[in-house]
C-alpha cells in the first residue's frame, strides 16, 4: 500500500511536509495534476493531487481549491511555489482547515519525475499477480515506446487497447481507431458502449483516454496501464523539449531577433525542405504547443512558445497533403471540448530552404491572422491558399488598416450611410470582375447603364478614377480592411 508517508519518504523527490503531519498514514491511489481554479469536476478520494499553483493570484484564492479536494477526499496536495515565490500562506492555511496534508515541491523539482516516481511507488505497493502482470507492464513502461507499452497491456489485459487525444489515435494495438468509437464522419454515430474508458493522467492540458475493449480483465490492471502510459507520455514530452532547447536559438531568429539562419538552423539537425507553422490562442503558448504537437502527430519536427503563441519547424519531404489544413483544423476540434481552449488559429509558411525561413515564418503569422479574421472559432491557414493580397492587408496592423479604410473610402462609407445606398457593394464587385461594367451589372442583376451611372457616382464621391488600374489596386486593397 502507498500512502502520504511512503510518497513523503521517497529520497530523490525531496518532498517537505508543511501540514497535516497526523494525516500521512492516508493511502494514495494515483496521481492528479491539475491547475483549474476548481478542479472539483476531475478530482476523486485517494488521489494526490500535484499543482504548481499557477491559479492562484490572490489570498482568498485557496479557499476554492482546497475546499474543493476537501470534499473529494484527496489524500494530500503536493504544491510548487516556483511561481508565486514559495508556498502562500492562504495556501498552507487552508489546508490547515480543511485537514489536507500539505506536501512542499522543491522548486528545481520536475513534475514529470514526481509523477514518475508516484506511478511506480503506486504499482509496486499492489499486491502482485500470480502470473506478474504488474512486473510485465512496468518493464514495458521502462522504455519511452507507447506503442510497446500498450501491446503488453494488450497481452495482460487479452483485449486491444488504444490511446486516443479527441479522436486521434495516438497508439494503438490494431490498425486504426477502435471500431465504432471515433464519430463516424458520415452519420457521427458512436458506439463507446463496447469499450472501457480510463483516463491518461498528467500535466497536459490536452487529454489522453485509454481505450480498452470490454472484457472480464481487471480494472486495476487498466488502471494501472492508464497511470504508466502517462507516465511514458510525461517521459516523452521531457526529451522532446530537452531536445527542442537546440531550436531556441531559430525560434528567436522567427520572433523576429537577429542571428545566423544557416547556423541556428543547423543545430536543429533537421532536413530542409521545411514548412512554418504558428499557433495563437489568447489563453496561453504553453497550450497553443500542446496544440500544435498534436495535430503535428508524429512528424518531425521542433517547438517552442512565446508568450500567446507558439512555433513550430517541421520537415516537408515532399509528401505534405494539400488537404493538411482540414485535416488540422478536424483535429483541433475534436479538442476543442476537452482541452478548454476558447480559440486558436493556425499559419502556416514554406515549403522553403534556409534563407526562406524569416519569410515563411512571416507567411505564417500573416495566415494565422487572416483566419483569425474570419470570425470563426478555429482556423487553420496555408499561406500559399491564400491570396497575395489578402497576406498583405492580413499584416497589417489594425491601426494602420482603419487609418488606410478611413482616407480612401471614408467619403463613400459616410455617403452610403447619408443616403441609404450600397456604392460600396457596387466598387467591390466592379473591382472584383476585372473593372467589366458588362460582368459587374450582370453579377448585380441591374442594367450595364445602371452599373456605370454609380461607377461614376462613386468616382465622384470619392474624387478618383475608378477606371485607372492603379486607382483601382489601391481601393481594392483598401476594401479588404473593412
Amino acid at each position: 500500500m502507498t500512502t502520504v508517508q511512503s510518497v513523503l519518504a521517497i529520497p530523490e523527490l525531496g518532498l517537505r511536509l508543511r501540514t497535516g503531519s497526523g494525516l500521512t498514514g492516508r493511502e494514495v491511489s494515483r496521481i492528479y495534476v491539475t491547475e483549474l481554479p476548481d478542479p472539483s469536476r476531475y478530482v476523486s478520494a485517494g488521489e494526490l493531487v500535484l499543482s504548481g499553483l499557477l491559479w492562484w493570484r490572490k489570498p482568498g484564492d485557496a479557499e476554492r481549491f482546497v475546499g474543493a479536494l476537501a470534499r473529494a477526499g484527496v489524500a494530500a496536495l503536493a504544491a510548487s511555489g516556483a511561481d508565486t515565490g514559495g508556498l502562500p500562506d492562504d495556501v498552507i492555511q487552508a489546508c490547515m482547515r480543511h485537514r489536507i496534508p500539505l506536501l512542499e515541491v522543491p522548486a528545481d523539482l520536475s513534475f514529470a519525475v514526481i509523477t514518475e516516481r508516484v506511478v511506480l511507488a503506486l504499482a509496486a505497493g499492489r499486491d502482485s499477480a500470480p502470473d506478474g502482470a504488474h512486473r510485465r507492464l512496468l518493464e514495458a513502461a521502462e522504455g519511452t515506446s507507447l506503442a510497446e507499452l500498450l501491446r503488453q497491456g494488450a497481452l495482460e489485459l487479452g483485449a486491444p487497447c488504444w490511446v486516443l487525444s479527441g479522436d486521434r489515435v495516438v497508439a494503438g494495438t490494431e490498425p486504426g481507431a477502435p471500431p465504432g468509437f471515433v464519430p463516424d464522419r458520415r452519420t457521427g454515430r458512436t458506439d463507446t458502449s463496447a469499450y472501457a474508458i480510463l483516463p491518461v493522467r498528467g500535466r497536459f492540458r490536452v487529454p489522453w483516454r485509454l481505450v480498452v475493449r470490454a472484457g472480464s480483465w481487471s480494472p486495476g490492471l487498466a488502471e494501472e496501464l492508464a497511470g504508466l502510459a502517462g507516465l511514458v507520455r510525461a517521459r516523452a514530452e521531457q526529451v522532446r523539449r530537452i531536445g527542442d532547447r537546440v531550436a531556441q536559438p531559430l525560434f528567436r531568429l522567427l520572433a523576429g531577433g537577429g542571428g545566423d539562419p544557416a547556423e541556428a538552423f543547423a543545430a536543429t539537425g533537421l532536413r530542409v525542405p521545411v514548412r512554418v507553422l504558428l499557433a495563437r490562442t489568447p489563453d496561453d503558448g504553453d497550450l497553443a504547443r500542446e496544440l500544435l504537437g498534436e495535430v503535428l502527430g508524429d512528424s518531425n519536427a521542433m517547438l517552442a512558445e512565446e508568450g500567446d503563441e507558439a512555433y513550430a519547424v517541421v520537415e516537408d519531404t515532399g509528401n505534405w497533403p494539400r488537404e493538411w489544413p482540414s485535416e488540422a483544423a478536424n483535429v483541433l476540434s475534436t479538442l476543442a471540448g476537452v482541452a478548454g481552449f476558447s480559440r486558436v488559429f493556425v499559419g502556416i509558411g514554406g515549403p522553403v530552404t534556409v534563407d526562406g525561413l524569416h519569410g515563411a515564418s512571416q507567411e505564417a503569422r500573416h495566415a494565422a491572422e487572416v483566419a483569425a479574421r474570419r470570425g470563426d472559432r478555429i482556423g487553420v491557414v496555408a499561406a500559399a491558399d491564400v491570396a497575395v493580397h489578402r497576406l498583405l492587408v492580413a499584416g497589417a496592423p489594425d491601426e494602420l488598416r482603419r487609418t488606410v479604410r478611413d482616407r480612401v473610402l471614408g467619403p463613400l462609407l459616410a455617403y452610403d450611410a447619408a443616403q441609404g445606398t450600397d456604392l460600396v457593394r457596387t466598387v467591390r464587385v466592379f473591382l472584383e470582375h476585372s473593372g467589366s461594367p458588362t460582368a459587374a451589372a450582370k453579377a448585380l442583376h441591374v442594367h450595364v447603364n445602371t452599373l456605370r451611372y454609380r461607377i461614376t457616382r462613386a468616382s465622384a464621391v470619392l474624387g478618383l478614377d475608378l477606371t485607372d488600374f492603379p486607382t483601382q489596386v489601391d481601393v481594392y486593397l483598401a476594401l479588404h480592411t473593412v
